[in-house]
């Protein structure tokens, strides 16, 4: 493990790390290396053809942001669903921001997806704040289009927490959903189903979105809570 983060400290960028360490506030920036993300993900590539990989998959807990960064984008690389999906069970209680909860997609799942909704509603109710979170990232990136289910908003709106990086993520949930099946989110918004605090991001973030009408960008300004 040494040996790995000695090359992966070859790669730093002290001027990224200093910036992007401000994005991160809940890891420690001792524990930042700086490296860009094109760089670790072909690092990353390079590093899956190896006997070593497994090795460092085993390794739990990492030291560094940027080994479990590696770590998510060696997941990322498992082609059988199963294998996969127990990497990252196994995973998922060590990740401790929302920049690596929300960069691990692997292309596999699209192959599986009624076994993916089944993982998907375990996840979410988890007691663990980034698997939750993550659970309602693969929601989001597979079941909005042509896999989409209007039961599937309901099973985000009933995730009740106070945990302010879950809450944001069911605002980016709702945001999207609003940008690709707007009628059939559009109440959620109107009957205020959702948090004062999630209702208003959901808003601030479709607002921000380029794939949302101007009239309805409108009409959803009209809805914020005001205290």
């Amino acid at each position: 493990m040494n040996k790995i983060q000695k090359e992966l400290f070859t790669l730093q960028d002290l001027k990224y790390r200093d910036f992007h360490a401000k994005l991160i506030p809940t890891v420690d920036k001792e524990t930042i290396i700086g490296i860009r993300t094109p760089i670790l993900r072909k690092f990353a590539k390079e590093f899956y053809k190896t006997d070593k990989v497994y090795e460092f998959i085993n390794s739990l807990p990492h030291i560094y942001y940027e080994e479990n960064n590696l770590h998510a984008f060696l997941i990322e690389q498992i082609k059988d669903f199963n294998s996969c999906v127990l990497a990252i069970d196994v995973f998922l209680p060590f990740i401790n921001n929302w920049a690596t909860c929300d960069m691990l997609s692997p292309k596999v799942f699209k192959k599986h997806l009624p076994l993916l909704f089944i993982k998907i509603k375990e996840w979410i109710n988890s007691e663990n704040t980034y698997t939750v979170r993550f659970g309602i990232k693969m929601l989001m990136t597979f079941f909005l289009d042509e896999n989409f289910d209007i039961s599937h908003l309901k099973l985000v709106k009933n995730i009740d927490t106070d945990e302010y990086y879950i809450n944001m993520m069911i605002a980016w949930y709702f945001a999207t959903a609003l940008a690709k099946q707007y009628d059939k989110t559009f109440p959620y918004l109107e009957q205020h189903y959702l948090s004062d605090f999630t209702h208003n991001k959901t808003i601030q973030k479709a607002i921000e979105s380029y794939r949302i009408s101007s009239d309805k960008k409108a009409y959803l300004k009209t809805l914020k809570v005001i205290k």
